[in-house]
């Protein structure tokens, strides 16, 4: 277990939650669910079983459910954007498949990954499956677009993996570089996913951007929460492990701020544990001391604000009204996380 820290000194306050997202998507996200089951299946039967094992295993589902808000924020009538959002969740899930076996993850939302069940080679395929069948209903909204968007996000999340294994253990990883990382392999499609809603209504180019913007520094906030999170007792609270980060050996942004504000010895302990693969049992614990020491959570919960906050600011030019209230809501959530 990994030490218990709290991110701030300030009292308690209420915090933000999906509530208002959820109720204003329900009756959408639920048109996009009939989708996601429809087409998770196939006749081969291990497909729908994989695909079903992640689709099921209770995820929040926020980026299709931010382009169903985004959609209907900008007066959208239609029924388009709910194949868009189903595409959204598959690209999703296709990554998370994909990751586990890259990261060579044993769990997933608390639950066995795909990967220790039926293993690397059936998960990575289906998540191919899962790819293909987004692109297929990007196709049939007609929106090229929208399909351009997407496919884009496709590529760079792909680029980001690519550039996470060349940075992957190595401690001398800049902050610049990490977060290069990060708006690639996650705010991506959390960016994608909020403008295609624009894109759907035939919203003019600088609503689009708008909700291009606000999506891609939520991406980024959220991530930054989650590297916090890996070091925080908190993390059990979400199904996950404590730790996993560190013992998988990734270089996220905690860890660059620890080292580099580190001394000489500390930087050595940082090169073990990382470069090396070198861990002991007493060593998740230490790392966490150092990053309390040299203030690398609080300080990584400080910059995901700061993102939180230009995605609020990115939604400025929109008229008041509840989906814009609930995608404001869903910044201060993703933050919120970290209490």
């Amino acid at each position: 277990m990994g030490v218990v820290l709290a991110f701030d000194g300030t009292g308690e306050k209420p915090k933000a939650t999906l509530d208002q997202l959820v109720k204003l998507t329900t009756a959408d996200m639920n048109l996009v669910n009939e989708f996601i089951l429809e087409k998770a299946q196939s006749h081969v039967e291990l497909i729908p079983e994989i695909a079903g094992h992640l689709i099921n295993s209770g995820g929040k589902r926020i980026r299709p459910m931010l382009t169903v808000a985004a959609a209907r924020m900008c007066g959208y009538q239609g029924v388009q954007h709910l194949k868009l959002a189903m595409s959204v969740e598959f690209m999703h899930t296709a990554t998370l498949l994909h990751d586990d076996v890259v990261d060579e993850s044993d769990l997933r939302r608390g639950k066995q990954a795909a990967r220790v069940i039926w293993g690397n080679q059936a998960s990575v395929l289906v998540g191919d499956y899962l790819l293909g069948q987004a692109f297929k209903m990007m196709v049939e909204t007609g929106s090229l677009d929208c399909l351009r968007i997407l496919s884009d996000a496709a590529c760079t999340i792909a680029e980001g993996e690519v550039l996470q294994l060349s940075i992957s253990q190595d401690t001398t990883t800049t902050e610049d570089s990490y977060l290069k990382v990060v708006g690639a392999k996650t705010a991506a499609l959390f960016q994608a996913a909020a403008k295609v809603g624009a894109v759907i209504a035939n919203r003019p180019r600088n609503e689009q951007e708008a909700l291009e913007a606000y999506g891609r520094n939520l991406g980024i906030a959220f991530q930054l929460i989650d590297d916090a999170l890996d070091y925080s007792g908190k993390q059990a609270d979400l199904g996950k492990a404590v730790g996993d980060d560190f013992r998988e050996r990734k270089i996220t942004l905690p860890v660059v701020l620890a080292f580099r504000r580190g001394s000489k010895e500390e930087r050595n302990f940082w090169a073990r544990v990382m470069e090396k693969g070198d861990q002991t049992d007493d060593d998740l614990i230490y790392a966490t001391k150092l990053m309390d020491r040299h203030s690398a959570l609080a300080d990584t919960v400080d910059r995901a604000r700061h993102y939180g906050a230009m995605a609020c600011d990115a939604l400025a030019i929109f008229p008041e009204s509840e989906h814009k209230d609930a995608l404001l809501e869903a910044v201060g959530f993703c933050i919120s996380r970290a209490h």
